[in-house]
């Protein structure tokens, strides 16, 4: 069976999807990209943004009853792969100990023209 997770404390979805899904204890999101889920402002540069889709994320990760030392693989989303040691700085402060597994790639475009947008699997 599963389980739909939704939560105000990150981006609602814009399109016909879930935020997460929960199945047989493991924690399926979708993408999150860095809009203030209270404002829907989108920060300026990699660092506020990296800082805001990881915190987005680690909101709907709390909101299915897990945390970032619950994620097990993360797939990163990013515009430019020269921004990778600056988001590598803040990934770091979320994901502190037991670090997922992680697949980080360069595309042309992302949702809203962010900058980088985070997908997670975690195990309750």
């Amino acid at each position: 069976m599963k389980k739909i997770i939704s939560t105000d404390k990150a981006p609602a979805a814009i399109g016909p999807y879930s935020q997460a899904i929960e199945v047989n204890g493991m924690i399926f999101t979708s993408g999150v990209i860095p809009v203030n889920p209270s404002t829907g402002e989108i920060p300026e540069g990699i660092e506020a943004q990296a800082d805001q889709a990881i915190g987005n994320l680690a909101a709907l990760l709390k909101e299915s009853g897990v945390s970032t030392d619950d994620v097990i693989k993360t797939t990163v989303f990013i515009k430019e792969m020269d921004d990778f040691g600056k988001i590598n700085e803040i990934y770091s402060k979320y994901f502190t100990k037991d670090c997922p597994a992680r697949s980080c790639v360069e595309v042309a475009r992302l949702p809203k023209d962010v900058l980088i947008e985070i997908e997670a699997i975690a195990v309750k």
